[in-house]
């Protein structure tokens, strides 16, 4: 199981809870450094000596074209993704391809690495997709011609925003994945007090809590067969009106795949 941004806050603590369950969890981190002290801290507190480690920095499509072909080479299968890495980032940041940061970190990064492991995904059926979300997205609405947000920036609406992109990609996902064996779902996992909402928010639950949700869509039996859905709390919820738009889902996509160098 790879969980995403997990060396501190909610991925941190979904990894020590996935290892305590004996899964083979792999860390995810910016840096070699990071991930590798957050590995041993992992290992430590699960018990569980079997946690590896890998780096990618999300700012950075290269990175995180790298990182898809270290796992590939590395590893005979996955079973479960967890895409949970994210940034707030109070002013408007470019990342190492041009993009608004949040955007980058948020959506474009998984959305490529997702996609690049959709294979070793396939290859392993029956595996999952797990999207941190937030609530927040049900605020936000997204301006097509101004993804990059170069007419208007404020941290809190490009987090929004950046959260209701990850709804849409986990609903144009889902529809490509039918019939694979692979799952995608997408949740909100509370208002959790983790270095990122610190950045430009406060106070929240502790992250142990956050980690409820995604290690329940990452292992519970009873989501094995469901797939396109959004859950609060362990339980489905529906999402905002426009993280259901399938045309939105689909134009956000393809655009996607353009930014990224994905073909279709």
């Amino acid at each position: 199981m790879l969980v995403t941004g997990s060396t501190d806050g909610i991925g941190k603590a979904a990894a020590v809870e996935l290892a305590k369950k004996g899964a083979a969890v792999i860390v995810h981190g910016r840096t070699e450094q990071k991930a590798e002290a957050a590995r041993k801290e992992i290992a430590a507190a699960s018990d569980n000596p079997g946690v590896e480690a890998v780096a990618g920095d999300f700012s950075s499509l290269s990175e995180v074209r790298r990182m898809a072909e270290a796992m590939r080479a590395h590893y005979d299968r996955l079973d479960v993704l967890i895409n949970n890495a994210g940034v707030v980032s109070k002013t408007r940041m470019e990342s190492a391809d041009g993009y608004e940061l949040t955007f980058a970190v948020n959506h474009l990064a998984p959305f490529l690495l997702t996609n690049l492991l959709l294979p070793l995904l396939k290859e392993s059926a029956p595996a999952r997709i797990v999207v941190v979300s937030s609530m927040v997205h049900s605020g936000a609405d997204l301006d097509l011609s101004d993804l990059q947000m170069e007419r208007g920036y404020s941290a809190q609406a490009a987090y929004s925003r950046s959260k209701l992109a990850n709804l849409l990609f986990s609903g144009a996902l889902a529809r490509r994945l039918s019939g694979s064996g692979v799952t995608v779902n997408a949740l909100h996992p509370g208002v959790i007090s983790t270095k990122l909402l610190h950045a430009s928010f406060s106070g929240g639950s502790a992250p142990e809590d956050g980690a409820q949700t995604p290690v329940y869509l990452a292992t519970s039996p009873d989501v094995a067969n469901v797939s396109g859905r959004y859950f609060v709390n362990k339980t489905e919820r529906a999402p905002s009106a426009t993280a259901q738009d399938e045309e939105l889902q689909e134009r956000l996509w393809k655009i996607s795949a353009e930014l990224t160098g994905l073909s279709g």
